[in-house]
């Protein structure tokens, strides 16, 4: 199902990042990774991307400021961004949505469920809502 995708992993935690990593790889995914806002939006201009999966609190520019800037630039504005994210606060998830981002998967990860959740919003779908 996502065979042939490439997802960007925006994530400044190197346990996380390889976590996320290895779950896509066995899903068949291209990943790229950044470390930060600033490469991030680098890779998502230079490379051909298919989904963003972008870590909330970042250091120097966090998340959803990077998320505005790929929604407000012509070239990246169409490319579908969700949070990852452990803000799972009332009001968060208005938050990160108004930031541009088109849904968010919370942290710790479920890694049973983490390939079927992003799988959906790679077709335009968008996960179950948790109970």
């Amino acid at each position: 199902m996502m065979n042939g995708k490439t997802i960007l992993v925006v994530e400044d935690n190197a346990q996380n990042r390889e976590l996320v990593s290895d779950l896509l790889v066995l899903a068949g995914v291209r990943v790229l990774m950044a470390e930060d806002a600033e490469t991030a939006l680098e890779l998502a201009t230079r490379e051909v991307v298919d989904l963003v999966l972008m870590d909330v609190s970042l250091p120097r520019m966090d998340g959803l400021e990077a998320t505005r800037q790929l929604k407000g630039d012509p070239a990246t504005a169409q490319l579908p961004v969700v949070a990852l994210t452990a803000h799972a606060m009332k009001g968060d998830r208005e938050r990160i949505l108004a930031a541009g981002c088109d849904g968010y998967l919370t942290k710790p990860i479920d890694t049973r469920g983490f390939s079927d959740a992003v799988a959906r919003y790679l077709t335009g779908g968008s996960p179950p809502k948790p109970a």
